[in-house]
């Protein structure tokens, strides 16, 4: 994309959950992205759970469900409705149980 020469974050393809981290990361420095990103295990484990593809946004409940998906992105991402998603969802302030929700996307639940 014009939008990832721009801002120099060109990666190859990960061939390790190490080299796909480290990708990640890059994007989060350089593309100043301030909300936790989170990395697939190098099998897509979670993207064959979630059908994320296309590229969508999510917004998973403290119970493993989703309580919000996007359309289809990028051109279909709306940080605002993400926010209200995520507001709605987790007005409590608490964070959920991310080591059981972890275990559940794994076992496709």
């Amino acid at each position: 994309m014009p939008s990832n020469l721009k801002d120099r974050v060109l990666v190859a393809s990960a061939k390790s959950f190490a080299a796909r981290d480290e990708a990640a990361n890059t994007c989060v420095r350089k593309l100043g992205i301030e909300i936790p990103a989170l990395v697939d295990d190098i099998d897509d484990s979670t993207e064959r759970v979630y059908t994320g593809w296309p590229d969508r946004l999510y917004v998973i409940d403290r119970e493993g469900r989703v309580a919000y998906k996007s359309k289809a992105g990028p051109f279909g991402f709306h940080p605002d409705q993400m926010a209200q998603a995520l507001a709605k969802t987790y007005s409590s302030g608490q964070a959920g149980p991310t080591e059981e929700f972890s275990s559940r996307a794994q076992k496709g639940k």
